[in-house]
């Protein structure tokens, strides 16, 4: 689509996104897209586990804890990873389009974090260890809570995780939205370089 073409919610949202950044770094390329993945893989065995036998669901289930695991390690090295000097890069888009994006970012990283969070609480609430396949377990500091409280930390780890997808999906669908139709570099940031 061509300048001429656009409409004119277009044309404005162009105007606010100048492309005036630069790409992000491997390393934060790499977390970005390690992140996205896992999020998928997890919300996929939670959906689905419940159709498999017993057996093959507490399998799945563990390597859910386990991977659990791993991206709680990956939110934390992104969020240490963008808060050290010369690995922050500026906007590229401005005005409201900037206060949304910045908005939506914080908004999943909270939620990640929150998701991680009552992942260890839940797990714990049961009386288990959180394992990361079978190398290490970390003790939780409390012993099995009653069903009660079980309940209601499965229940918010279910609603978050379909909040989570649900804005990583939109999330998805504004850059794609930059990259095809605004044809600006939003999401080219975030690919990694090709050579």
């Amino acid at each position: 689509m061509n300048i001429q073409s656009e409409s004119s919610f277009d044309t404005a949202t162009r105007i606010a996104a100048g492309d005036v950044g630069k790409n992000y770094d491997g390393v934060a390329v790499a977390l970005h897209w390690v992140t996205a993945l896992l999020v998928v893989i997890q919300f996929a065995l939670a959906v689905s586990w419940d159709s498999f036998p017993r057996d093959t669901r507490e399998n799945l289930q563990s390597v859910h804890v386990s991977l659990g695991v791993l991206l709680t390690g990956v939110i934390i090295a992104r969020i240490v990873w963008r808060l050290l000097p010369g690995h922050h890069r500026p906007a590229i888009v401005t005005g409201w389009v900037k206060w949304a994006s910045k908005s939506v970012h914080t908004l999943l990283y909270a939620l990640l974090f929150a998701q991680a969070s009552l992942g260890f609480a839940w797990r714990w609430a049961q009386g288990h260890d959180v394992s990361f396949f079978g190398l290490f377990a970390i003790p939780g500091p409390y012993g099995a809570l009653e069903r009660a409280t079980r309940h209601t930390l499965a229940e918010f780890h279910e609603y978050i995780g379909w909040a989570i997808v649900i804005i990583a999906f939109a999330h998805a669908m504004a850059a794609l939205y930059h990259h095809y139709v605004l044809k600006d570099r939003v999401l080219g940031r975030m690919l990694p370089p090709v050579r």
